[in-house]
């Protein structure tokens, strides 16, 4: 599908970006959290993109902080529209808004077979954990630079508002 376009969010985007994610996982617990951090104020606006199809919304990628000097992954992509590149295409163009930032590191707790085809890693095996419980090949880990992961490990500290819905 070569008709959509990525995109920052908007603050007119909201509502629609509520609306995909309840789509995506078919319950709220994500829409929530992300209009909890967007509220606060908790991460850059460079790093939530949208996908737009002609005037909707069809996807959404968001990179909030952790303590760590890296980035949690969350990306939702509307179930009509999945399937068709449109998730990969925000999770690229992400890892580039954080690359332009200075950003040394990715944090997923996302699927085994898809996220290493952008060069994730078990995020354990580098001596990164979190205090949930979460599969080990769940937890991966992406460089943004060579060499970014040598020497880093220890505990992955959400914002709270990620942590109230994940431990």
């Amino acid at each position: 599908m070569d008709s959509y376009f990525i995109r920052p969010e908007h603050p007119a985007d909201r509502h629609h970006i509520f609306d995909v994610h309840v789509q995506a996982y078919g319950e709220d617990e994500e829409a929530r959290l992300v209009d909890t951090l967007r509220a606060e104020g908790s991460f850059n606006t460079a790093l939530s993109l949208v996908a737009v199809h002609g005037d909707r919304i069809i996807g959404h990628i968001l990179f909030p902080p952790i303590t760590i000097e890296s980035r949690n992954v969350t990306v939702a992509v509307h179930p009509m529209f999945q399937c068709l590149g449109i998730g990969s295409a925000l999770i690229e163009e992400g890892l580039e808004a954080c690359r332009g930032l200075g950003h040394r590191i990715i944090i997923v707790v996302g699927h085994p077979k898809y996220y290493p085809q952008f060069g994730f890693v078990s995020a354990r095996l580098q001596g990164i954990n979190v205090s949930f419980p979460c599969p080990d090949d769940a937890l991966m880990a992406l460089p943004l630079v060579t060499g970014a992961l040598d020497g880093v490990g220890g505990m992955v500290r959400y914002h709270p508002a990620l942590s109230m819905v994940m431990e």
